[in-house]
């Protein structure tokens, strides 16, 4: 019981200096170039590769839904490290990118917004390190369509 209160009466800083602490941050996401307030933006926050840019099978990423009248979605308590987003304007709300022959009808966008050829970028033209309390990330949205 006493390691207990003792615990409890520690500020956050003095246990993020405890082993096996993790150091968090945060980070803001701001979204421009929208083309319409219709339906909702939708952003991907991922660190493993191999989910990026659909974090379909990773079950740590972080996904968050907002209406597309607002432009700014925020993540708190990451763990530092390497992450990359991918944002989608769903303007008709049916939860995909619509596609025609496999071309994006609906927006897009990515952290660091690398060049778009063939295909989505890999992760690591839209990877960008964690490394402070607060990051930003200024994504502009794309329409092919």
């Amino acid at each position: 019981m006493r390691k207990l209160a003792l615990a409890s009466g520690l500020g956050a800083a003095a246990l993020l200096s405890l082993p096996g602490a993790v150091a968090t941050g945060e980070l803001s996401v701001d979204v421009s170039n929208l083309r319409s307030h219709k339906g909702f933006v939708r952003v991907c926050l991922t660190a493993d590769p191999e989910n990026f840019p659909a974090c379909i099978d990773d079950a740590e990423a972080v996904t968050r839904s907002i209406p597309a009248s607002a432009t700014n979605i925020r993540f708190d308590g990451l763990a530092r490290g390497d992450y990359a987003v991918a944002v989608i304007h769903d303007e008709n709300g049916n939860r995909k990118l619509d596609t025609f022959a496999g071309i994006p009808r609906e927006g897009f966008g990515f952290s660091r917004n690398p060049p778009v050829t063939f295909g989505p970028p890999r992760f690591a033209a839209a990877r960008f390190t964690l490394a402070s309390d607060a990051e930003t990330q200024q994504v502009r949205m794309r329409y092919l369509f």
